[in-house]
């Protein structure tokens, strides 16, 4: 065997897939077994579905499709690429897939295509969302990059996220000094300051100003 070509392969380098065929020096092309390779390589992580040919008299082709990173997602300290459909690829997850949405909690795998769809459209706001949380397997929270939660409605995620948009290209809401935004009700956004803030609004109103209450999300 003189020559492997092999095509499709993004996430997989070339070393993994040659190990999966186990090809060594001086490897006859007629002994080689395509269909035990084909089993070995289809069971890689990545793998979606994998094709193994000979050509003779010395050339083995291989045609991979992998499988399509959608999201993270967590569940306690463990992080998972997944598919759009919510199976699990891996859970070996470097920096290449920092810009995928990280979703969080039991469940969220399998709904990370309505918030992912929902932020797309918004996009002056999905760079600045580090993560969505499924709550009670109801609705989503979206905690933002520079650390406010954003609470989202069980119905009507769009039109919310556009309000978000508009309140903040006309005010700057999202650069103040808040800690929270509930969107929960249709009509009506509440604001919660950090604890500087409105601790610092108290004295300035003489003890009158509220920051907000707090409370469980449902």
């Amino acid at each position: 065997m003189e020559a492997v070509k092999l095509s499709g392969q993004r996430e997989i380098n070339e070393f993994q897939i040659l190990e999966a065929l186990e090809i060594y020096d001086g490897s006859s092309l007629i002994l080689f077994d395509a269909d035990g390779a084909r089993e070995r390589l289809n069971e890689m992580a990545w793998v979606k579905n994998a094709s193994v040919m000979k050509f003779y008299p010395n050339t083995l082709q291989i045609r991979l499709e992998e499988k399509i990173p959608y999201v993270l997602w967590q569940r306690g300290d463990l992080v998972s690429i997944v598919n759009e459909a919510g199976d699990v690829i891996t859970d070996e997850v470097d920096g290449r897939y920092a810009n995928l949405l990280l979703v969080v909690n039991h469940g969220a795998q399998r709904r990370a295509a309505e918030i992912n769809g929902a932020l797309q459209t918004v996009p002056e706001l999905r760079p600045r969302v580090r993560a969505a949380f499924l709550i009670s397997d109801r609705r989503w929270d979206l905690k933002l990059e520079n650390g406010i939660s954003v609470r989202l409605p069980e119905e009507n995620m769009e039109a919310a996220l556009a309000e978000l948009v508009r309140m903040d290209e006309e005010s700057g809401l999202l650069a103040r000094d808040i800690k929270a935004i509930d969107m929960r009700l249709a009509d009506r956004v509440t604001v919660r300051l950090t604890d500087d803030a409105a601790e610092q609004r108290k004295v300035m109103t003489g003890g009158r100003g509220r920051s907000g209450n707090g409370g469980q999300d449902t």
